[in-house]
């Protein structure tokens, strides 16, 4: 059976070009005089460019892309060794998802895994109005049974790079991923778009055989990594390899999709130009060495001007932060003679291993937008115990997140539930408009890549020690924007987000092993405005068809949930 959000939400997707609440500031037009995005000019997009703020104004192209993807069970060796891996219509990475700003974006999901049930998150996608589209298991749906299918819509109001990926368990990494590329304007020129690039860390066996270890012992060593799903272990395998054309510019969207590693990316002798952050353009910068938490993105161009030859490219795990047994060996080729087949002889740059993000004033929105006073302040601590059955659980603020594969978050408040459990660590944001401020602090050694769903949030502050020792003076004024930020080891972050996107929003630690075990928590916001935007018969047929799976089979719940 196959089911479908997309008239529920017509309303919402193709009515206006209009969208959301205002944020605190406006500069620049929505519109400008028509225009032809060329090599020679990136910043423009026909009747739109950089200027356009895409939080209330987006394109309205009328067009609607169809993708259809099937979940299954197959065994690759991506790095010459074979393993288990969950794929995408059976590749690693799966299919890229492309579309253009502004376009309806509409993915039919089949699932035919053996025994696993499974969700599809658009990884940085808002989800404007469109909430019950998240796909993110025991928060906005029940997990799709194998055998059924489940179709999400929602529309590409924001651009560059990102990635889709199961937010059921540990399924993204045991390959359950794949790419999202909206084409739109850029804050530097280029010639030609290259599409994502994918680095990850890999182990030969699967990431769910190595949970009950992380559970009771702790994050477990990996084995290696992968650069868009390939690489060389010892004498098997092969590298991934890119042709450069000599002085041709090239853009390309770097995703670290791993479960456990931040890395340093690099490609010996060439410099990069930092474009844009997860899906907000930034003003330009020049970088040797790129530093990205897990599911960070930041768009790139890279210039052919080096003498022809062959030179690696580099996903260095920090081991600050995890532990790889091939830190040095992570690897890809540019080659500037596509005739070459020879490995290249040249040497990487100088760097200090450690799991910081890129500094704050290095990132400035090419948007200028700024942050209203709080009407919101949650303080939240960070914390990791041993429970008396001797698994390691998260905590934000005393609560580790437990959530029911059966009563999603979203049901519940469709079923106008008054009240939540202590473990679901719901925080509500009840009004329009309404600016929250959160801080996270943590004694804990370990960096966590901290991920909003819904929203991008604006980076206020982050450092070592606790917030009131440091006492930093809060950026508002056109802070760095986002949907992934570093909470640095033994420090405290602070974000702010505005309440301009009803829902049920998943905010969590993006490293898979923490993300499992309670490192997560909800905002409700704008309760009232929700019921509105959910199909409660896809609701409820998704459970139906997840409740009598359960029925079936002796499957256990053992994470938390999503």
């Amino acid at each position: 059976m196959l089911f479908s959000g997309l008239s529920c939400f017509a309303l919402y997707l193709f009515a206006s070009s209009t969208i959301a609440a205002p944020h605190e500031k406006r500069e620049g037009l929505d519109k400008r005089q028509s225009c032809t995005n060329s090599a020679t000019d990136r910043s423009c997009w026909g009747d739109y460019d950089l200027s356009t703020n895409w939080y209330d104004t987006v394109p309205d192209t009328g067009v609607i892309r169809e993708y259809w993807l099937e979940l299954v069970n197959t065994t690759l060796a991506p790095d010459g060794v074979e393993r288990v891996v969950l794929t995408v219509n059976g590749t690693l990475p799966g299919p890229t998802i492309e579309a253009d700003w502004g376009d309806t974006v509409v993915v039919h999901v089949t699932n035919g895994l053996t025994n696993n049930g499974t969700t599809i998150h658009f990884h940085g996608i808002r989800q404007n109005n469109t909430i019950q589209n998240d796909g993110v298991a025991s928060v906005t749906q029940c997990p799709v049974a194998p055998g059924d299918s489940y179709t999400y819509t929602w529309r590409a109001t924001q651009y560059g790079y990102s990635w889709y990926h199961s937010h059921y368990s540990l399924q993204a990494w045991d390959g359950v991923f794949g790419a999202i590329h909206i084409n739109g304007p850029t804050s530097a020129n280029y010639d030609v778009d290259l599409g994502n690039l994918f680095i990850q860390d890999w182990s030969h066996t699967t990431a769910s055989s190595l949970f009950e270890y992380d559970e009771t012992v702790g994050p477990p060593t990996l084995t290696t990594g992968l650069i868009n799903g390939t690489n060389m272990y010892g004498t098997l395998g092969s590298y991934y390899e890119q042709t450069f054309v000599s002085d041709t510019s090239y853009k390309f969207g770097i995703v670290n999709v791993a479960i456990d590693t931040f890395f340093k990316f690099s490609i010996d002798n060439h410099t990069m130009t930092v474009v844009a952050m997860d899906f907000v353009p930034i003003e330009p910068f020049e970088t040797t060495i790129l530093s990205m938490g897990i599911a960070q993105r930041y768009d790139v161009i890279i210039n052919a001007t080096e003498p022809v030859g062959n030179y690696w490219m580099r996903a260095i795990p920090q081991v600050t932060c995890s532990s790889n047994d091939n830190v040095d060996g992570i690897l890809g080729i540019i080659r500037y003679d596509s005739t070459s087949t020879a490995d290249p002889t040249t040497t990487g740059y100088t760097y200090t291993d450690s799991c910081d993000d890129i500094p704050l004033a290095s990132l400035v929105p090419y948007l200028p937008l700024d942050v209203g006073d709080a009407d919101i302040t949650e303080d939240l601590d960070i914390t990791v115990a041993e429970s008396a059955s001797g698994i390691i659980y998260w905590y934000v603020s005393n609560s580790t997140f437990d959530l029911d594969w059966s009563d999603p978050t979203l049901m519940q408040v469709y079923d106008n539930a008054t009240t939540f459990g202590v473990s679901e660590n719901v925080y509500e944001v009840a009004a329009q408009g309404q600016w929250t401020y959160v801080i996270l602090e943590q004694t804990s050694g370990a960096a966590h890549p901290i991920h909003l769903h819904g929203h991008d949030f604006y980076v206020l502050a982050s450092g070592v020690g606790t917030y009131a020792s440091a006492a930093p003076t809060l950026i508002t004024t056109n802070p760095p924007r986002r949907d992934v930020t570093m909470l640095p080891p033994e420090g405290y972050l602070v974000i702010a987000f505005l309440a301009d996107n009803p829902g049920t929003w998943l905010m969590h630690c993006h490293i898979g092993w923490h993300q499992s075990l309670g490192l997560d928590l909800q905002f409700v916001a704008q309760r009232s405005q929700i019921d509105a935007l959910v199909d409660g018969a896809v609701l409820n047929d998704t459970c139906g068809g997840w409740d009598a799976y359960l029925t079936l089979t002796d499957l256990r719940q053992d994470d938390d949930g999503v």
